[in-house]
């Protein structure tokens, strides 16, 4: 059975809805959103970055609330995938923001990349850029 569509404008509300924490240097300078608020943005964001980038090369994991696979190419099927994306919660969102780029994630060790296809989520990300105070502007890839 498919995946629902993505609805791009209730990912931008989830999303919006924890933007001050994302934007927030240190994180803990304000308070972390509440679980649900942010489950949502997570789930909503990595689905729409598995519908930007159709396939099941990769698999995106953001634990405890997402994992999905995504770009086109050899389907795993059994085992440990080949090609992982592994992160928190907020380092996921920032990314799906453009608060912090890919290189920039994994040199700090906030994401690990194995196998050698991981690094092409990079290509679709951002999913939305930060445009104000709440404002969000869909990225077209």
């Amino acid at each position: 059975m498919p995946p629902p569509p993505v609805d791009p404008a209730a990912t931008r509300a989830a999303v919006a809805a924890v933007a001050d924490w994302l934007r927030a240097e240190p994180a803990d300078a304000v308070a972390a959103p509440v679980r649900t608020e942010l489950a949502a943005a997570v789930r909503l964001s990595a689905r729409t970055l598995a519908a930007a980038a159709p396939g099941a090369s990769v698999e995106v994991r953001i634990p405890p609330f997402a994992a999905v696979q995504c770009v086109a190419g050899p389907r795993h099927t059994r085992g440990a995938p080949p090609n992982v994306v592994e992160t928190d919660p907020r380092t996921w969102l920032r990314l799906v923001c453009g608060l912090v780029d890919l290189p920039t994630a994994e040199a700090a060790g906030v994401i690990q990349l194995s196998g050698v296809r991981a690094g092409e989520i990079g290509r679709w990300l951002p999913l939305m850029r930060l445009t104000g105070e709440a404002g969000y502007t869909a990225n077209r890839h």
